[in-house]
């Protein structure tokens, strides 16, 4: 039995408690902790563990072999750190950091801790994500030419007005750091290493500090250009997240709300993953998708000693320092190339 120990109860903790039941058989809540006492005493009650409110609290005090972190981004690191320097493995909700600087100081943390730093990028296992890395993996569009994320979704401002943070530089970043940073992830992991980037991003409904629409054009290493567009200004509710590849040999989109739908899938040559495409199709009302499941069935494979880490720290890294190229470009009104290090041009 995996003892896990959360912190952070809100929005997206949900997804982390619901695994948590289906996977009762290989892992146990032992406590969780929230600054927000209501919330901590909701979850704990749900499956009669101790709460607290102040997570060093809880590290001190209850045994763990994993933490999951579901607070504010800029708070990741932080508590990444304080638990590898007990010796426990950690999980982080995307992303991983809101700097380049504070998640390296957590991938070294946890390299000297010799403990596991796991990043969620669930999207990943989305059935049909998974059918289009394979398809690229087997060379089945030779050359690929073009590469595209939308991400057209809705935030209204009380959301935004919910929780102090939300919109902030400091803890939470913008539409690309938050809510398109699962696609600025997926784009890199499925086409390769980016070379150089140049956007725009504007603030232009909401009234918070970073921005709430933006576009980023791609130079990949191999050559394909790509585009990642977002917007959380979509009327009237969210619209469409998606990953468009355009090759030689075969032309592929996955869309629907947050990549659930294959509404294009075409290749020269036959497969038979061809006849599984056409079944892939899921619904869903939410934009986290499902895919929590798999990869905690991941990481509880690693801690046993059974599988290598699907997204670990190192690989998180790679598409926050993309975003914080795109957001660098958008500021200083030129191409960035990557690697990228902040504040050095």
């Amino acid at each position: 039995m995996i003892k896990l120990g959360l912190i952070g109860c809100g929005r997206i903790s949900k997804k982390h408690l619901d695994v948590v039941e289906q996977l009762s058989d290989r892992v146990k809540l032992v406590a969780v902790s929230d600054i927000v006492e209501e919330k901590a005493k909701e979850a704990a009650d749900r499956f009669n563990v101790p709460y607290y409110t102040n997570y060093l609290d809880m590290l001190d005090k209850e045994k763990m072999d994993l933490i999951s972190i579901c607070t504010p981004s800029g708070l990741h690191p932080q508590m990444g750190i304080e638990a590898a320097n007990r010796g426990i493995n950690v999980l982080t909700e995307k992303p991983m950091a809101t700097h380049l600087h504070d998640a390296d100081e957590l991938i070294h943390a946890c390299d000297k801790n010799h403990v596991h730093l796991f990043v969620v990028k669930q999207n990943r296992l989305n059935q049909g994500i998974a059918l289009l890395k394979r398809a690229i993996d087997k060379g089945r569009f030779g050359r690929i030419f073009f590469a595209n994320a939308t991400v057209f979704w809705t935030r209204p401002q009380s959301y935004y007005d919910m929780a102090k943070w939300r919109g902030t530089w400091e803890f939470d970043g913008g539409a690309f750091m938050n809510q398109a940073s699962h696609y600025v992830d997926l784009i890199q992991w499925l086409v390769g290493p980016v070379d150089r980037v140049s956007a725009f991003t504007a603030t232009l409904a909401r009234k918070i500090e970073t921005e709430d629409t933006g576009a980023a054009v791609l130079k990949f290493r191999q050559g394909a250009i790509g585009v990642i567009q977002v917007t959380m200004l979509t009327y009237p509710k969210n619209w469409e997240g998606s990953i468009t590849i355009i090759g030689e040999k075969g032309t592929v989109k996955i869309g629907g709300l947050a990549v659930n739908k294959i509404e294009k899938w075409e290749f020269e040559d036959y497969d038979d993953d061809d006849k599984i495409a056409m079944q892939a199709d899921y619904e869903t009302s939410s934009v986290y998708g499902f895919g929590h499941l798999g990869y905690y069935k991941n990481v509880l494979d690693v801690l046993e000693g059974k599988a290598e880490p699907q997204t670990d720290g190192r690989s998180g890294r790679k598409s926050l320092e993309l975003i914080l190229a795109i957001y660098e470009s958008a500021k200083r009104g030129k191409s960035i190339a990557i690697p990228f290090e902040e504040g050095v041009i």
